[in-house]
C-alpha cells in the first residue's frame, strides 16, 4: 500500500494505523515521488493526498491511473463539491475530507480492497447487452467496437448494472454492493455515485444509463 502524504505527521500517523492493521506501507511525500513510488512497488491500493509539492495528487491519480488501474482513495483539505468531483473524475475511487477519523480511513481501505478481492475472485467472462461488450475477467469494456479505459470502480459499477439491466438501482444499494460502505445516504456518497455514474456517460455514451430522478439510476439494456 502507498500512502501519499506531504505532511510528513499526517503521513506517519496512517502509516501506523494501516501497519497495526497489518498492511505493508510505503510513503511519498511529493507528487513525483508518488509516482516513481508506484513504478518500484505496484501497490494495491493508495491513499493520495491532493496538496502535494511537485504536482498535486490530481496529476499523480492521472499517472497511475494511465499506467494501470489501481483503487485511490483520495484525501483533500477542502469539502468544496467541484474539487471532489475533480478528484472522482480523475480516477479515484473514494475519498475522505480532513479532519477524518482514522477507524473511518482504515474501515474505507478496507471497503476498497473487499471489492477488488470480489473482483478478482469473479469469473463472469463476458457480458453482451446490445453495442456494449464486458469482458468481466479481463476487465475490458466497448461499446460499438471502441474500447473504454475505465477506473477500477468504473468497471464494478458496470458491471453492476449489466448483471442487472433496466432494473433501477437506489443510489444507496449502488453504496453498499459496489462501494461496500456501511453508510448510506450520506451527501459525500450520493456525490461520489453521482459523479462515476458522469464518467460512465462521457466515456460509453450519454444514452447508457437512465436517470430516474427520486430513485437511482438504470443501465439501458441493448442501447
Amino acid at each position: 500500500m502507498l500512502v501519499v502524504e506531504d505532511d510528513r505527521t499526517i503521513a506517519d500517523a496512517i502509516a501506523a494505523r494501516l501497519r497495526a492493521e497489518g498492511f505493508t506501507v510505503e510513503l511519498a511525500h511529493d507528487g513525483p515521488a508518488a509516482v516513481t513510488a508506484d513504478v518500484e512497488h505496484e501497490p494495491d491500493l493508495v491513499v493520495l493526498d491532493v496538496m502535494l509539492p511537485g504536482f498535486d495528487g490530481l496529476e499523480v491519480c492521472r499517472r497511475i491511473q494511465a499506467r494501470r488501474p489501481v483503487p485511490v482513495l483520495m484525501l483533500t483539505a477542502r469539502a468544496d463539491e467541484t474539487d471532489l468531483l475533480v478528484g472522482l473524475g480523475v480516477g479515484a475511487d473514494d475519498y475522505l475530507t480532513k479532519p477524518f477519523s482514522m477507524r473511518v480511513l482504515t474501515a474505507r481501505v478496507h471497503a476498497l480492497l473487499r471489492r477488488v478481492e470480489r473482483a478478482v475472485r469473479h469469473s463472469g467472462s463476458r457480458i453482451v447487452l446490445g453495442d456494449l461488450e464486458i469482458d468481466v475477467d479481463e476487465r475490458r469494456v466497448s461499446r460499438s467496437g471502441v474500447a473504454a479505459q475505465l477506473t477500477p470502480i468504473e468497471f464494478d459499477l458496470l458491471v453492476h448494472f449489466a448483471k442487472r439491466p433496466r432494473a433501477v438501482q437506489p443510489r444507496e444499494r449502488l453504496l453498499a454492493e459496489v462501494w461496500d460502505w456501511d453508510v448510506h445516504g450520506t451527501a459525500s456518497g450520493t456525490r461520489a455515485v453521482d459523479s462515476h455514474i458522469k464518467a460512465l456517460r462521457r466515456k460509453l455514451g450519454a444514452d447508457l444509463i437512465r436517470t430516474v430522478h427520486g430513485v437511482g439510476y438504470a443501465l439501458e439494456a441493448g442501447s
